[in-house]
């Protein structure tokens, strides 16, 4: 997060895992024991996780993962449990490592039955070790039907490495995925298991490092790191005794076209909430009764011609351009007025759709879209960004210059030190005006002197961990932005 906050938790990509897994092996420790490994600490978390269970189905393909299933199945046996094991791959296809882990199932007792569509799965917990890392592109038959019939049973699944159908390197799917309700992942921790569509694949996260470092292979630089909310208290100290409010930033929020005031008022006391020394508001006249009302500590200013706001931006230490800003000509105005001050600068709604059209760089603002916003960024779709979502914000951070936060579950933020993400936040958060409170978030860290990496790493944990704290309290349904407010400031005062 800065120089002083190291990365606590690295995600590596598929091949990078498969690097650190031949280097093991050449190491010394033979493929089929470090298999044994593995699928030794998955039936561990599985029989804690289901103490219970006496039954299990185990669906087994090809490779490597079809090996970790079947030493699975003869694991269960010997501890008493019955199994039922599919196979969707014909056994005597498979070689090596698998091959070998088949017979020692066989050994164990365990006798695979052929897939079948249609076919009952009867286990009480199902392990799902179909497809592991090295997966990609789009799941075909039989895979895909046997994958829809593990959904369609809504039990309990374990999955082995990575839910099928997931990719472990970018998060998007192949057309259809596992639902895990836990997935124990081997010797590194995977970047797709943190992002885009995983949130509804993954479950409960347990990685098994199976004594292996991966940190200590330098020349393997992870694909990214996860924040943690532990980074928050050397982040943000307690604040001096002898401080006065220019020590915090003038941060002024320009937006809020007629009918649209909402957006910049969120943003405006997200800042408040978030420890900006002053916050000023440039917007419609309609809204400046309204700021009043709701924040009178805002400098609500009412701007008919963008001029009027040039008194305002050469006050500022930072801007959020975009909520509510509209796109016709009083929007773009300001857009233009705003960027051409060239003061650090939060960029959010519709300055990134005015930014799509008359595309800039700069290296001191901070880009905040959702996926749609993105794709028009990036003259993609939605869906191409949502499939990689970590090319689509490296891809904007090279177009656009300056920091940029990829909105939506598992967040992303590209800047100069790599590609974080944030593991926190809920489904409440799903509702309209999340995106301004956040905005208001990092301009006002933006305003107190970060730069935008650290604004946009240190806003979007804040957000986040706000957004959970208020599920906590309410719930997750009918969750607002407006509800953040006041958890922001909690979250940005950590106590020790």
């Amino acid at each position: 997060m800065t120089a002083a906050s190291p990365v606590t938790h690295a995600l590596y990509g598929a091949e990078q895992v498969r690097t650190l897994d031949r280097r093991i092996i050449d190491a010394g420790v033979a493929g089929f024991d470090l298999m044994q490994r593995a699928s030794q600490a998955a039936y561990d978390v599985l029989r804690a996780r289901w103490p219970g269970a006496r039954r299990l189905t185990v669906l087994c393909g090809g490779g490597n993962n079809a090996g970790d299933g079947y030493v699975i199945a003869a694991l269960a046996v010997c501890d008493g449990l019955d199994v039922q094991l599919v196979a969707l791959r014909d056994p005597a296809c498979l070689t090596g490592d698998a091959a070998r882990a088949c017979a020692l199932a066989r050994r164990a007792g365990v006798t695979p039955v052929a897939w079948r569509e249609g076919m009952t799965l009867d286990g009480e917990v199902l392990v799902d070790a179909l497809l592991g890392t090295g997966a990609s592109g789009e799941v075909r038959d039989p895979l895909r039907s046997a994958i829809l019939a593990i959904n369609a049973t809504r039990r309990p699944v374990l999955a082995v490495d990575v839910p099928s159908g997931l990719s472990a390197q970018t998060g998007g799917i192949g057309g259809v995925a596992v639902h895990a309700t836990v997935t124990v992942t081997f010797i590194a921790d995977k970047f797709g298991l943190h992002t885009g569509a995983s949130a509804d694949h993954v479950g409960e996260l347990v990685v098994e490092s199976l004594g292996t470092a991966p940190e200590t292979h330098g020349d393997l630089v992870p694909l990214g790191e996860l924040l943690a909310a532990e980074q928050l208290q050397a982040a943000l100290p307690p604040r001096a005794r002898g401080s006065h409010k220019g020590d915090f930033g003038h941060l002024l929020v320009v937006g809020g076209a007629v009918g649209f005031g909402g957006a910049a008022l969120m943003a405006c006391e997200a800042a408040l909430r978030m420890g900006s020394g002053k916050v000023s508001l440039a917007t419609d006249a309609a809204h400046v009764a309204a700021s009043l009302v709701r924040s009178p500590e805002v400098m609500a200013r009412g701007v008919q011609a963008a001029a009027e706001a040039q008194p305002l931006l050469a006050q500022a230490d930072a801007l959020v351009v975009g909520p509510g800003l509209g796109r016709d000509a009083w929007g773009k105005a300001l857009w233009r007025l705003a960027l051409d001050a060239a003061v650090p600068s939060v960029l959010d709604a519709d300055a990134l759709n005015l930014l799509a059209e008359e595309a800039r760089d700069r290296d001191d603002w901070v880009l905040t879209p959702h996926p749609g916003e993105a794709a028009r960024l990036l003259g993609s779709t939605t869906a191409e960004v949502q499939a990689d979502r970590r090319a689509a914000v490296l891809a904007l951070r090279e177009r656009y210059g300056g920091s940029v936060v990829l909105k939506g579950a598992g967040t992303l933020i590209a800047d100069a030190d790599g590609v974080a993400v944030c593991p926190y936040g809920n489904p409440g958060m799903a509702s309209g005006g999340m995106g301004d409170v956040l905005s208001g978030v990092i301009g006002a860290l933006l305003g107190q002197g970060r730069t935008p990496g650290e604004a946009a790493r240190l806003g979007v944990l804040i957000h986040a961990l706000a957004g959970d704290a208020a599920a906590r309290a309410g719930g997750e349904r009918g969750l607002v932005a407006t509800d953040l407010a006041s958890y922001v400031r909690v979250i940005a005062n950590p106590r020790s």
